[in-house]
């Protein structure tokens, strides 16, 4: 089923629209109270500086002031009637930034933008922790892919209406009140269509103290470990996205010759990038939380980031170009792609960071996580613009800029995936099995979303571990042998994944009962832990009988048990069928058709070794 079905989905679709339409109205409003700072008023351009300055400053003020409380309100009450009052605020808003319009009253354009701020701060929470209570965890990453496109796509048409309507003389101003409180009201009559999504955390006690509030946000943010890191990641993204955006006037006129509709023209190609590259995410990653994209994502983001600055590092060639006459120039084409791609590889970095997010935290605390997200966010805008404007007055040029951040990335990329090797870990696995396979996977939702449970498959090739790794949506304890696990290069993605080496009894007594206490204590503590039940690789494509190991794991923890089966690996290079006929271990079947079955759940005491090969058996059928 492909994301958009979701835009004809009641518990998506008209949220889907009211956040979109958020987003468009922030935009216009901004774009049309600068153009008429700028254009309309007559103002010496030492104003117009103030006014531009302040205004972004402004807007993210409530971000610093009031994230931590918009975090309990999302938790404590029913996130679809915030979400209504939020829009009448908005309409409340347009309706005084319609006043200022008329009356070219900038201070209270100036208050109304800030007012704008609170409606993004209260919304933030809100929209990305609603997503998990709306959707199946199958649809997660498709559905943040669908917000952040929407999201991009609504600020830049926002962006081109709110500047063109307010350069219309003398009726501009009404033409951009007009369009902003009608889109508030749309937004508010779509925000009545959206389901019901219950308080998550009924129970909280309210703290009203912001400042304390914060400090308890941003430490429920940081108690896990990974999950604060993708929050890292997410706001790092900011950072970039802000550096890169606010060169971007200079470098069109200075480095591109372009005029303002070049100007748009690059904001469109770097939105439009990141749309595609957020829906792409569904699709790479097989509709899972796959965070082996992001380091994909942040590869791309240093590459074509570095490209663009030997793409054009000097003064343009010709100056006053229209975007059509900028795409005829020579050299152009190169800057559209690296540009596009910059927005696609930044779709690929922060969908599933996002997703990460959302499915790692639990249901009762995330409000308050995305509120400490947002505030990490905030201040590295806030950086990020005083890193642009540092650098600027020490005389680096645009592209210059670029390629500082381009080079920075690198930097922080290292930091956050030495701190969390789960996410190199992950891309790795993605990168050997998307290239050696093409897996089918049947039956993945039958796998407990919580809790323990214990995963049985046959085993068929060295790869097993890597490609159940790379599909499994939860993470899982593989339980292999040793003798596996230290093979060199995938040691490192094996003890990242938390595996658990085994031996037989006669060669290391000591290692197998190490092995049995860790994958006892791996479901008290509610992981799943995944054994491959023969013992070893098969000889001879046919599913080996059992050993005694997997009742003596229930006998000490009854947990669910869930079947699997691999189909299509023998024959491989990793299996054991060359050494059988004394072959060449040479590949035959590049990008070979792989199928992963998975069968429903058994309850507790459920379950022997034998039953389990039975089923087992049924499973892989007669597909080797």
């Amino acid at each position: 089923m492909s994301q958009f079905v979701l835009l004809g989905r009641r518990r998506f679709a008209p949220f889907f629209w009211t956040q979109a339409l958020g987003a468009f109205n922030d935009s216009a409003f901004r774009n049309a109270m600068v153009m008429l700072a700028a254009f309309q008023m007559g103002l010496p351009t030492s104003q117009v500086s103030l006014y531009t300055n302040l205004a972004p400053a402004l807007f993210i003020l409530p971000y610093f002031l009031f994230s931590a409380t918009a975090g309990q309100l999302a938790e404590k009450f029913e996130k679809t009637r915030i979400i209504r009052y939020v829009k009448l605020f908005e309409i409340a808003a347009m309706v005084l930034a319609a006043y200022g319009f008329h009356a070219h009253n900038l201070p209270l354009l100036l208050l109304v933008l800030f007012l704008m701020g609170v409606h993004s701060t209260v919304f933030g929470p809100i929209k990305y922790a609603i997503l998990p209570q709306a959707l199946k965890s199958t649809e997660l990453v498709g559905g943040n892919g669908l917000v952040e496109m929407g999201t991009q796509l609504a600020i830049l048409i926002g962006m081109v209406i709110g500047n063109m309507l307010m350069q219309m003389v003398g009726i501009g101003p009404y033409l951009s009140a007009a369009l902003t409180i009608g889109v508030a009201v749309v937004g508010y009559f779509a925000s009545r269509s959206i389901p019901p999504a219950p308080a998550t955390a009924p129970e909280l006690k309210f703290n009203w103290n912001p400042v304390s509030e914060t400090v308890r946000v941003l430490g429920i943010t940081r108690s896990d470990r990974a999950v604060f890191n993708a929050v890292l990641g997410i706001s790092w993204f900011w950072f970039f996205g802000t550096v890169l955006v606010a060169q971007l006037p200079n470098y069109t006129k200075l480095n591109l010759g372009g005029d303002a509709s070049v100007q748009t023209l690059v904001l469109t190609l770097f939105s439009l990038g990141t749309g595609i590259g957020s829906l792409l995410c569904e699709k790479m990653s097989g509709k899972r939380v796959e965070i082996g994209l992001v380091p994909l994502g942040a590869f791309g983001l240093t590459a074509f980031g570095v490209d663009l600055f030997f793409a054009r590092h000097g003064a343009a060639p010709l100056q006053g170009l229209t975007w059509w006459s900028f795409l005829q120039a020579a050299g152009s084409w190169r800057i559209v792609l690296d540009l596009t791609l910059i927005g696609v590889f930044a779709g690929f970095y922060v969908v599933p960071l996002f997703a990460f997010v959302q499915a790692r935290t639990p249901r009762e605390r995330l409000s308050r996580v995305i509120a400490g997200n947002n505030i990490l966010n905030a201040l590295l805008i806030v950086l990020a613009s005083a890193f642009g404007l540092g650098l600027s007055l020490i005389g680096f040029s645009a592209p210059q800029i670029f390629l500082a951040a381009a080079l920075l990335n690198v930097l922080v990329a290292v930091y956050i995936f030495t701190l969390v090797p789960e996410f190199l870990m992950r891309f790795i696995t993605w990168v050997l099995v998307n290239t050696l396979y093409r897996i089918r996977v049947d039956g993945m939702q039958q796998i407990p979303e919580e809790g323990p449970a214990l995963l049985v498959c046959n085993h068929v090739s060295f790869m097993d571990p890597l490609i159940l790794m790379a599909n499994l949506r939860r993470p899982a304890r593989f339980v292999m042998y040793y003798k596996i696990f230290n093979i060199p290069l995938l040691k490192f993605v094996f003890r990242t994944a938390k595996a658990i080496p085994i031996a037989g009894q006669k060669e290391d007594p000591a290692v197998l009962q190490q092995a049995y206490d860790a994958v006892d204590a791996a479901l008290a503590d509610g992981e799943l832990v995944c054994i491959f039940p023969e013992g070893g690789l098969t000889r001879d494509g046919a599913v080996a009988p059992f050993r005694p190991g997997i009742e003596r794991i229930l006998a000490r923890r009854q947990v669910p048990v869930v079947a699997m089966a691999l189909r299509g690996l023998w024959g491989s290079i990793w299996s054991r069928r060359d050494s059988m006929m004394h072959r060449a271990r040479l590949p035959r079947r590049f990008r070979a058709r792989v199928e992963l079955v998975v069968d429903a759940p058994r309850l507790p005491g459920q379950s022997d070794a034998q039953l389990l090969e039975a089923r087992v058996r049924e499973l892989r059928g007669d597909f080797a």
